[in-house]
């Protein structure tokens, strides 16, 4: 069974290596990457701690800036446009989610598309869709077409159902899968809330990406036999009065049916944050060339 396992954490491990590697032959903390925190969120702080400490160990400096939950848009306009200015930051990270008065469109619009790490500014996701490749990929999106890449799986005339339409995800997944580059190529179709018969569909998929914030919701009825699943999903569930994390695939059922699977957490979760820095890593190759 393990060797269905599709092990995000030692591949992400592999590609924070070689970027280690990379970085040392730059010079340690010559390359930064700015957090800004905004509120007392404590999910939130933890998710910026480890990047943090991932920054650190393979040699990226980290700036942080942390905000009352009651900033104002303008004030964070400003700490931003310090940053854009700032020759030492080559990438800017906001982490989510804002606090309800702020405009998140206004903020991410913000940040230099130089510097979006993260991938979210309009440029970079028009650019995207258009099928420039020198730009900066939103990091989940980014992650799990490397995942498919460093596992061999070969995805050109595969049938593969993405199922969330989300901006973050969905949405820059499909455009990046479809696209006529290296490892794309797929032939796709997008699920979301409105699909009627859902199953109809992900019984189709020769690979399902599913990232719809709902646990354990891909039953073994709703699957392909020998097909791929990549699992987006992190779902916070209770069981015998424990907290515990899970997917939106009902993992222990569905992995006797499938060919390939990413568990939850240790699949998709890491190669986000590995994408990040090599974002940011990208982010300074792109400034010194200039």
């Amino acid at each position: 069974m393990m060797d269905k396992i599709i092990d995000g954490k030692k591949i992400s491990e592999n590609i924070l290596e070689e970027l280690k590697k990379k970085i040392s032959k730059i010079g340690q903390n010559k390359i930064g990457l700015a957090f800004i925190l905004i509120g007392d969120n404590p999910a939130s702080k933890t998710y910026v701690k480890m990047k943090q400490r991932v920054c650190k160990n393979i040699g990226i400096q980290s700036y942080y800036l942390e905000l009352e939950k009651t900033v104002s848009e303008d004030e964070i306009l400003i700490e931003l446009d310090k940053l854009n200015k700032n020759n030492n930051v080559h990438g800017i990270l906001i982490q989510m989610p804002l606090p309800p008065h702020i405009n998140e469109k206004r903020i991410i619009y913000a940040i230099d598309p130089k510097k979006d790490v993260d991938g979210f500014h309009p440029i970079n996701l028009g650019k995207l869709m258009l099928g420039e490749q020198d730009i900066f990929f939103p990091c989940t999106p980014y992650g799990i077409k490397i995942l498919l890449e460093r596992e061999n799986i070969e995805i050109e005339k595969k049938h593969l159902v993405i199922l969330g339409r989300s901006n973050i995800v969905g949405k820059p997944l499909f455009n990046i899968l479809i696209q006529n580059q290296k490892g794309c190529n797929a032939t796709i179709t997008m699920l979301h809330s409105k699909t009627d018969n859902i199953k109809k569909y992900t019984t189709l998929a020769d690979i399902l990406i599913s990232a719809i914030g709902k646990p354990l919701f891909i039953k073994e009825d709703m699957i392909k036999k020998d097909s791929i699943i990549i699992d987006v999903g992190i779902n916070r569930i209770w069981d015998n009065e424990k907290s515990k994390i899970v997917g939106d695939v009902d993992f222990e059922n569905v992995l006797n049916k499938v060919k390939k699977i990413t568990p939850v957490p240790g699949g998709v979760g890491p190669m986000t944050i590995a994408m990040l820095m090599e974002n940011c890593y990208k982010s300074f190759i792109k400034k010194l060339s200039l």
